[in-house]
């Protein structure tokens, strides 16, 4: 979902250096950058091990989506093909799904601001379904199951490190994004592009 149908990286990463500042922590947004694509849990807790902030998971998190859903109102809008992508899937009667790391508050939201109904996909897969995040492959194998496919034929859109490698782990063929890391970081994808407006007609047609 994140850097994939929009990019609110930003706004997490913000929240994120809010809710520490609350806790009397100053953080950076380059501190977030390892773990981007692993959920918020590592999202934020990752930073919290790394300084060593005293971090309560429950707690620090739903304050960083209070904080989040403040900054993100109004703001969020598709990344650039993302309907027309959608809109040709559907036509070829192709099975979709949203696999977001993160928690379903951020994933509702999202989806309501750039204006994509939950019916639209087969199945919704967030972090809290899953016990074990990207880069290991759970969340994309939950998410064909529930749509009845083979992960084999199935196409992961990522634009993380870790979500390129989840996706190959789970067996599927892998087009990634470079709206949050370059075209050499994720080399192992199979196809590389910028945006889903500039994705070929190849990554439908295998």
């Amino acid at each position: 979902m994140d850097g994939v149908l929009v990019d609110s990286e930003a706004y997490i990463c913000q929240a994120g250096i809010n809710m520490f500042a609350e806790k009397g922590y100053p953080v950076t947004a380059e501190d977030f950058l390892p773990f981007t694509g692993m959920g918020e849990n590592r999202y934020l807790g990752g930073v919290a091990e790394k300084h060593k902030i005293p971090f309560e998971l429950e707690k620090d998190k739903a304050r960083t989506y209070e904080i989040y859903a403040d900054l993100a109102r109004g703001k969020l809008s598709p990344l650039d093909g993302v309907h027309d992508f959608i809109d040709k899937c559907r036509k070829r009667g192709l099975k979709m799904a949203v696999a977001s790391s993160a928690d379903p508050v951020k994933v509702n939201i999202n989806l309501e601001e750039i204006g994509l109904e939950k019916k639209l996909f087969q199945a919704v897969v967030t972090g809290l379904d899953i016990e074990h995040k990207k880069p290991a492959p759970d969340i994309f194998l939950k998410a064909a199951k529930l749509m009845g496919a083979d992960p084999e034929r199935c196409l992961v859109v990522e634009d993380a490190i870790s979500g390129v490698a989840a996706g190959k782990a789970a067996g599927a063929r892998v087009l990634a994004l470079t709206t949050s890391f370059s075209p050499d970081d994720l080399s192992g994808a199979d196809w590389i592009t910028s945006t889903l407006a500039t994705a070929g007609d190849e990554v439908l047609e295998w």
